[in-house]
């Protein structure tokens, strides 16, 4: 009888012991199931993608300036577990979500917890978010904004940096038809199919190109043909003479050294110097032509290894494409001067060439440049492959805008712009104070760095249109018959755009800071009658949660034209580099409230 005792109670012991850990089991899941959060660890990436918490507002969680736009995602999965697989612990229901008493979203329930699908949450408030890798395992990362905020280099002088500038890439933009080869600077497609140049468009292309050679290293270049005597046993094997054309080596007065004269008639193959170069993709090469005649450069692809030939031809063409050639027209060049193209750029400008604004989008890239052909009469010397050829391009630019300025000391802008409705059209010949502004910019950085005064004069007569109305041709405005303003559209009635407003203050800085005290007076006065309505009209552009990109609410009675968060970020970059010029705390104050707007920060409501 004890012996089946002790064996009951060491059997009931037993049952005893397997209840309490079942029930220590249950209960721990159920404690982990409420803990979870809206992205458990264990769902996959696209699974944590798929849904945000109703819920979301924790700061904490939010990136800061860092993130870009996404594409708009799909509709999460179905309920009854994420892709068919539910995860332990965790039991989802579909439920319908009343947007507003307007329409109706499914969503997710998990116990009180709803989830919506991002992809309607990313539309419906305007943010962004991706899923991304982190330590090893994915993660959802949430971005009330798009846009970056760049640290202001202190104190901004005018032979600096300009803004953050040296991350512009101008001549990629699909709204860039081409560079032109007689200009050397782009040619816009922006309010136009057909191209014209637009000045604010050419100032940045110089300005970004400045600013790159200041932030970049010193580029790789490879020399290919100096006509020198040391170079001739290095490099005699490189050419390709056909027969019916001939090549020499000449000494010329103009240069004062020798060149390649070359003599290639069209019906030929060309005389042609063997490149190879498949790490950089910038050519220049100094140029003359007695005759009509071309300068080709023949590239291997990533198009399956297919070879695309750029003709760089003397006439007035602006570009165009048949089959494998892209033909830039470059002038007659009958004078010594120098050509230098992106090859990137010229070719993928020239595949995608279409009728409409925006330029075709393609993958092709160069791979190699396989070799230099020239045809007709003329002389050729310092042929090279460089990484980057800055400073040609901003010099481009800079010799552009001298050459173009006209007697009024502005640069007109040859297209109709429509700003909105209520706004009179402007007609082809409009000046911009944003244009006159950075072109000012642009010319002052080309007079520090060559002292030639071309370009402190030029930029001097760009003072002008500030002090005329845009009745008169001008681009000054006044508000509330107060506040002098400086227009990027000249429009009627009167817009005040922000951004164009300050551009065109640091280029009357700049003028001013160089001139000196007498030639810059005229800048002076200006800059300051702006600077005074800046720190006074600024407040008009605060929502409480983002900016305004100009005032046709207030000028129009219409809705306020709030600023996308790239345009938030050009006026928050704008006032850091202000602050740096002007010690008024209300640049400072508002560069702090703009950036919390960029993380979902609001002003304090009644």
């Amino acid at each position: 009888m004890r012996c089946l005792a002790a064996r009951v109670n060491y059997k009931t012991l037993i049952v005893i012991c397997a209840l309490f850990t079942l029930v220590m089991v249950l209960l721990w899941n159920r404690c982990s199931s409420d803990r979870a959060g809206p992205f458990p660890r264990s769902l996959a990436g696209p699974e944590r993608r798929a849904a945000a918490a109703a819920s979301e507002s924790d700061p904490a969680r939010q990136q800061s300036e860092e993130a870009s736009p996404q594409e708009q995602q799909k509709a999460p999965p179905v309920a009854g577990g994420f892709n068919g697989n539910k995860a332990p612990g965790l039991k989802y229901e579909e439920i319908d979500c009343l947007i507003n008493d307007e329409h109706t979203v499914k969503g997710r329930r998990e116990g009180n917890e709803v989830f919506l699908p991002f992809s309607w949450v990313e539309k419906y408030f305007e943010v962004y978010g991706k899923i991304a890798q982190y330590d090893g395992y994915d993660r959802f990362e949430f971005s009330h904004s798009y846009s970056k905020v760049y640290t202001q280099r202190a104190p901004y002088h005018p032979d600096g940096v300009f803004m953050s500038f040296e991350g512009y890439n101008v001549e990629v933009r699909d709204r860039v038809k081409c560079i032109s080869g007689v200009e050397g600077v782009p040619l816009s497609t922006q309010w136009g199919p057909q191209g014209y140049f637009y000045p604010i468009q050419i100032a940045q292309y110089g300005l970004s190109h400045y600013s790159k050679n200041l932030t970049e290293k010193p580029p790789h270049i490879e020399v290919y043909e100096t006509a020198e005597e040391k170079d001739k046993i290095s490099r005699s094997t490189d050419w390709t003479v056909p027969k019916g054309c001939s090549l020499s080596t000449v000494s010329d007065k103009a240069k004062f050294t020798s060149v390649k004269q070359f003599v290639a008639p069209e019906n030929t193959e060309g005389v042609s110097l063997q490149l190879g170069n498949t790490r950089d993709f910038i050519i220049s090469f100094d140029l003359k032509f007695i005759t009509n005649g071309s300068v080709s450069v023949v590239l291997e692809t990533t198009e399956k290894n297919q070879l695309f030939t750029v003709h760089y031809v003397s006439n007035t063409q602006l570009i165009a494409f048949k089959d494998r050639d892209i033909y830039y027209g470059i002038g007659p060049r009958t004078s010594w001067s120098t050509l230098t193209r992106d090859l990137v750029t010229d070719l993928r400008k020239g595949v995608g060439l279409s009728n409409t604004k925006a330029v075709k989008q393609t993958k092709i890239m160069p791979k190699r440049v396989v070799r230099l052909v020239a045809k007709g009469r003329g002389f050729l010397d310092n042929v090279t492959i460089s990484a980057t050829a800055h400073m040609a391009a901003f010099f481009a630019a800079s010799n552009w805008l001298v050459r173009n300025q006209d007697e009024r000391g502005g640069w007109p802008i040859m297209v109709t712009r429509k700003l909105g409705e209520g706004f009179k059209s402007l007609d082809p010949g409009w000046y911009s104070a944003m244009a006159q502004g950075q072109a000012i910019s642009t010319l002052v950085r080309a007079y520090l760095l060559t002292k030639d005064h071309a370009f402190l004069s030029s930029a001097l007569r760009a003072t002008a249109p500030y002090k005329l109305p845009s009745e008169q041709r001008g681009v000054k405005a006044v508000f509330m018959n107060r506040h002098d303003w400086y227009e990027e559209y000249p429009t009627s009635p009167s817009s005040f755009v922000l951004n164009g407003f300050m551009y065109s203050l640091i280029g009357l800085y700049d003028l001013k800071e160089t001139a000196g005290e007498k030639l810059g007076k005229e800048a002076r006065v200006l800059y300051e009658r702006g600077m005074e309505s800046l720190k006074a009209m600024l407040p008009l552009y605060d929502t409480g949660s983002g900016t305004i990109y100009d005032l046709r609410h207030f000028m129009l009675g219409t809705a306020p034209n709030l600023a996308r968060w790239d345009y938030h970020t050009t006026h928050i970059n704008q006032l850091q580099l202000l602050s740096t010029i002007d010690e008024s705390p209300i640049f400072k104050e508002f560069v702090k409230r703009w950036k919390s707007y960029l993380r979902g920060g609001r002003a304090k409501h009644n």
